[in-house]
């Protein structure tokens, strides 16, 4: 089981997902939103997850912690939601 997909840290405030509607580059992005948002959301209820879609926009993935500090993992060009997974758990770390 993935780290996602259990209760995340307390001192992560939000998550943001960032990504295109169309491009190929951002597949990977859709398709954890697709698999895996569901079960992320049930293990963490009270986090807000923001899914963000822009044309041409690189895919990527904020994190906002404690006292505004964020941090930013690159997502672009990853093709499978394992990987995007494995990104962001990495982030949030």
């Amino acid at each position: 089981m993935s780290a996602l997909r259990s209760a995340l840290p307390k001192t992560l405030r939000e998550l943001r997902l960032v990504g295109c509607q169309q491009s190929p580059a951002s597949a990977g992005v859709r398709a954890f939103i697709k698999s895996s948002y569901p079960a992320v959301k049930k293990a963490n209820p009270e986090l807000p997850i923001l899914i963000r879609e822009a044309l041409g926009t690189p895919a990527r993935a904020f994190a906002r912690f404690e006292r505004g500090v964020e941090k930013v993992v690159l997502l672009d060009g990853v093709s499978s939601a394992e990987e995007v997974e494995k990104k962001i758990a990495e982030l949030i770390k």
